[in-house]
Formats: C-alpha cells, structure tokens, sequence
C-alpha cells in the first residue's frame, strides 16, 4: 500500500509540474533585449531599424517574427545554408531569437518602388495570377495581394529590394536554398525575366 501510495503521489506531482509549465507557456519575447542584439549582431547589414540600405541584403523590418525565427534557426542548423548567416545566428540562442525576431517584428518597414513599369507588370500578371500552363501558383494566394503576407504561415514580400529578391527566387528555383519544397515547386518553371519582373514588381507593393 505505501508502495502504491507513493506511486501515486509521485504521478500527482508530476501531473502538478506538467500542467504548470502549461499555464506558463513559452517564455514571452524582450524587444528591448532583442533591440540590443540585434543592433550588436544585424544592425550593420540590415540597417538601424531593419530596412537595409543594401540591394543584396533583405530589409527585415515588420516581418512576421515566427517568420524570421524559423529562418534563424535553420541558418543556424545548416538547413537554410549561408556561411555569414550562420555565424551570426549562431551568436544567437533560443531567447536571442526570439527576442530579436519580436523586435523586427514592430519596426515599421519603408516604401520602395518599381524601377521599370513594362518589367513591373509582367510581375504583376504572374503575381496575381500565376502561370496555369506551367503549374506555377498566384503569390498573392500566400502572400496576399499586397504583399503584407500571412502571418505565422508566408512571409511579408512588399517593398522587398529587387535585388534580393532575384536571387532568392532563382536559388529555390535551382535548389539552391532548400528550405521550402513549396517555393520550389512555385519557382522551378520560372524564367530568368520572369524571376526580374516579379522582384521589380513586388518592391513596389505596399
């Protein structure tokens, strides 16, 4: 019987430190704390504030901050695969990554532009209604049509610099960058001009 007692207190206990840590949930972000890292860690690629001054370096200011997370992540792991990314995120640890993600999150993000109104269009038609004779899905059925994205689920796209854009849309379209099969399949039967039409278009979304 002591025997028994025992267990059962030893299950009840357990039960008691489970259903704790539940009502506690995940620890809540510090923006002030992921303000300092970041302006230590990210600060001299992406700007300030998070809109990058830089063509080839992406502006993260008012990304949803489970995007930024999951991409922090697998550049530290190695999944998403770049060598000066990796060594900043791995300056990073689970509460840097949160707390610098929540604080990009809040950052208001500048407007870009277009640079050529006939390319922008192009972008525009594939943008909003896909390619159907090549499989290739509309991106404002994630994304949204004005490229603010859904959150949690797809990335905000707008005011994107066209630059970056352009290379991250021919490297899931070659596999290079193979951390999402769905933007491989999306991007595998685009052109080169197809690829530079829908970057110049989706800088100017807003």
């Amino acid at each position: 019987m002591k025997l028994i007692a025992s267990l059962l207190m030893s299950a009840a206990l357990a039960v008691s430190s489970v259903s704790a840590i539940a009502a506690d949930g995940p620890a809540k972000p510090d923006p002030a704390q992921g303000e300092a890292s970041y302006t230590a860690v990210c600060a001299a690629c992406h700007g300030a504030d998070g809109n990058s001054m830089l063509p080839n370096t992406p502006s993260l200011a008012q990304q949803f901050p489970e995007y930024l997370a999951k991409q922090l992540h697998e550049f530290k792991s190695g999944k998403r695969e770049d060598a000066v990314m990796q060594g900043m995120a791995a300056t990073l640890d689970d509460d840097g990554i949160r707390n610098v993600s929540a604080w990009l999150g809040a950052q208001k993000a500048k407007d870009s532009a277009a640079k050529d109104a006939e390319l922008a269009a192009v972008g525009e038609r594939i943008y909003r209604g896909g390619a159907q004779d090549r499989g290739v899905a509309a991106c404002a059925g994630c994304h949204s049509p004005n490229g603010a994205g859904i959150p949690a689920q797809y990335p905000r796209l707008a005011g994107q610099h066209q630059d970056y854009t352009i290379k991250q849309l021919a490297e899931f379209r070659d596999g290079k960058r193979a951390n999402s099969a769905t933007m491989h399949d999306v991007a595998k039967y685009l052109t080169d001009r197809e690829v530079q039409a829908l970057a110049d278009y989706i800088a100017g979304l807003r």
